[in-house]
């Protein structure tokens, strides 16, 4: 069996499953993030009264941070009485971050978990060794009243990826590669798991940028064996090794389909507006103008996302007519900035920070497009009105790339920056 399949297993109780089965697994953690207030409706009109483990789940107020609507507001309030009622503790309030950076921070998700999220992007945490995946609100809600969940057995896609890309190519660059070469349908309700040398030379926040967009291939979830580069994040959010049960693959294990992917002389990838897979290399569409470079979000506003964006951006200046928003994905992930001196960097740059949360990436609010806008993006997806307009076009790069066009105010390949 795959360490999927047997982290599957063990949460539904049995020795074994296959692909296609499904089984009732106990769920370790679930997530309610603020545009779901309809689990604690469809909790009620189940007959919910007392919620199964409210150790197990969280709330995090991250997509309307803080609240730009009175609607809004009021949702983030009938969440706090909701948790309040039923002794939910976990509650990331306005201004501590994105969902899926706060459980990857909180020490609670790790190899072996079984992590629901009301989010698409919680793939994002299979990058810790956890089968993560999102639901809607009431799948979300009969975890509230069980613990469980029913899942589908996915088979497993293999994506090994060799060579270490040259900088400033990043994670980022990789996964818009292998989406331009695999296409959005590639792994429909299948799991993903990355494999090859070039993990070995990506940290964490990297990881979690493949694993993060795995699910624009249709993935159900995503996986990276952990190592110790896995462990060596965990002890730092606080957590023990021995908090969590690492699985391994059988020996002889056969993959749906695998992909051998090099990445030794990728160049800058970017994605063209409308659709996420229709890939090219930056140097390709250089040139073109740019009112917006957007640096954050649960793809592209971790640590190392803003301390290379602040790299290339030092002593010099977004251009004019350009607005340079960055959004860190976390509290956490702004104040360790903030000390290593990136956000000085950046505001002389003149870019402009905004509270960490989800911000104009839904097209909700802090930066939303207008028509005619043209955006480069460290975000995960670029169809029409994704961020505001449906007149905005919209370019989804690495923040390497999005740093190097806020200084030309055109799109920008970074080898030419540095």
């Amino acid at each position: 069996m795959h360490a999927l399949e047997k982290l599957l297993a063990k949460a539904s109780g049995k020795s074994s499953v296959k692909t296609g089965e499904i089984v009732e697994a106990e769920v370790d953690l679930a997530e309610v993030n603020d545009l779901y207030l309809q689990v604690i409706k469809s909790f009620y009109e189940m007959g919910g009264k007392k919620v199964a483990h409210p150790e197990r789940v969280a709330f995090v107020f991250d997509h309307y941070s803080p609240p730009p609507t009175i609607k809004a507001a009021d949702n983030q309030k009938q969440m706090r009485e909701f948790c309040e009622k039923m002794g939910i503790n976990i509650l990331y309030d306005i201004g501590e971050g994105v969902c899926h950076q706060l459980l990857a921070e909180s020490g609670l998700v790790g190899p072996g978990k079984v992590v629901i999220e009301t989010d698409s992007h919680s793939t994002t945490l299979g990058a810790l060794g956890s089968f993560a995946t999102g639901v809607g609100a009431t799948d979300l809600a009969i975890i509230l009243l069980t613990g469980r969940l029913w899942f589908k057995v996915p088979s497993i896609v293999n994506i090994n990826l060799d060579g270490k890309p040259p900088f400033p190519v990043m994670a980022k660059d990789v996964i818009l590669h292998v989406l331009g070469k695999l296409k959005q349908d590639a792994a429909i309700y299948q799991a993903i798991e990355f494999t090859g040398s070039t993990l070995s030379s990506m940290e964490m926040d990297e990881r979690f940028v493949l694993c993060n967009m795995s699910v624009e291939m249709g993935a159900k979830t995503a996986y990276i064996q952990p190592d110790e580069i896995t462990f060596g994040f965990l002890e730092a959010m606080g957590a023990k090794r021995e908090d969590f049960d690492v699985l391994t693959t059988d020996e002889g294990f056969t993959y749906s389909i695998v992909h051998h992917i090099d990445v030794s002389d990728l160049k800058p990838q970017i994605a063209l507006p409308g659709s996420v897979d229709n890939v090219t290399n930056v140097e390709e569409v250089e040139g073109t103008p740019v009112t917006q470079v957007f640096i954050g979000t649960c793809t592209g506003g971790r640590l190392n996302d803003i301390k290379v964006a602040s790299e290339i951006l030092k002593g010099k200046s977004v251009a004019k007519n350009v607005r340079c928003i960055v959004i860190p994905a976390s509290k956490k992930v702004f104040k360790d900035a903030l000390k290593l001196g990136y956000v000085q960097t950046l505001i002389d740059a003149g870019a402009v920070f905004v509270t960490p949360g989800c911000g104009p990436c839904l097209g909700a609010h802090e930066g939303v497009l207008a028509p005619g806008d043209v955006c480069v993006s460290t975000s995960s997806r670029n169809f029409p009105g994704r961020m505001g307009s449906t007149q905005a076009s919209i370019y989804i790069a690495s923040p390497a790339t999005a740093a190097a066009s806020a200084i030309s105010g055109r799109i920008t390949d970074p080898r030419k920056i540095l």
